[in-house]
């Protein structure tokens, strides 16, 4: 029986994340949440040259906010610049080359940034998909420092920054989420499920998935919607901090009879080691 129900579970979410459940969800959305002017309001997008962040970002932008773009290729990041700019006419868009995935990296870049710029929204979307066990420069294996760790890194070090904001918000992963929004109750902090979109990281990381898929995927603006939503929306800080988006709508951490539930003692423990390879970082870095 746990197994029938399991899978009529997975089949039933794989549905919602797919653009018809995106299409159906979006019938109780009121056009009015984000139809919002975020001039004088500054937003850092990680991850943001492509995919989901790009789209965030050129949202974020038609709405007069400050964006400023947080990616790895310099090349590709130009471009999207260029795009975001062109198509939206907002010129206050800032380019930043910085590699998540370099712990060292962020400090220095965090750094900089609080000495240098105000902050109202941080949006932690890069991430990488990475199938086979790779390492940094630093030997950390590339999801965990991606993922995890650098993601981390940009978020403890901006906390000061966030925290002199009016209305800050955070996007972070699911663990992450929760813990801090118990340390900094002035920011509100979320994390949300894009759904399965067409984006180039799902197209490399899931070539099989992808193909699989790829009639039924979300666009890069559907899978982009909940991130502008819990930015920009006045009625997403109306819910609690901590909380899992999908759709606009806070959903369960974890599925019914999955088993994915961790002990607090664990969680704990998992800040703590978070810290430790954090400070390890930072005073590794040149100027911090």
């Amino acid at each position: 029986m746990s197994w029938y129900r399991n899978t009529v579970w997975f089949v039933k979410g794989l549905r919602e994340y797919t653009r018809g459940g995106y299409e159906s969800a979006s019938k109780r959305f009121n056009p009015a949440d984000v139809e919002v002017d975020m001039a004088g309001r500054s937003f850092l997008v990680t991850g943001a040259n492509s995919g989901i962040g790009k789209a965030t970002a050129k949202e974020i932008a038609r709405r007069g906010g400050t964006v400023h773009l947080v990616c790895r290729n310099k090349e590709r990041a130009e471009v999207a610049k260029e795009e975001i700019v062109t198509e939206t006419g907002n010129q206050n868009i800032f380019l930043h080359i910085v590699d998540i995935s370099n712990p060292k990296e962020i400090w220095k870049f965090a750094e900089k940034f609080r000495n240098e710029h105000k902050l109202n929204v941080l949006i932690n979307n890069a991430g990488c998909m990475v199938n086979n066990r790779e390492l940094t420069e630093d030997g950390l294996e590339k999801n965990f420092a991606t993922n995890t760790l650098g993601t981390y890194i940009m978020t403890t070090a901006l906390v000061p920054l966030l925290e002199k904001a009016a209305d800050a918000r955070v996007r972070q992963q699911v663990v992450l989420t929760e813990q801090w929004a118990k340390a900094h109750r002035n920011i509100h902090f979320s994390v949300m499920h894009p759904g399965w979109a067409d984006t180039p990281a799902v197209r490399s990381a899931m070539p099989d998935f992808y193909e699989r898929m790829k009639n039924s995927l979300r666009t890069e603006a559907q899978g982009a919607d909940t991130v502008l939503w819990l930015a920009v929306s006045a009625e997403a800080t109306k819910l609690p901090s901590g909380l899992f988006f999908q759709d606009r709508q806070p959903v369960p951490t974890h599925l019914p009879l999955a088993y994915t539930h961790s002990p607090p003692e664990d969680e704990e423990k998992l800040m703590e080691v978070l810290e430790e390879f954090s400070q390890k970082f930072k005073s590794a870095s040149p100027g911090i």
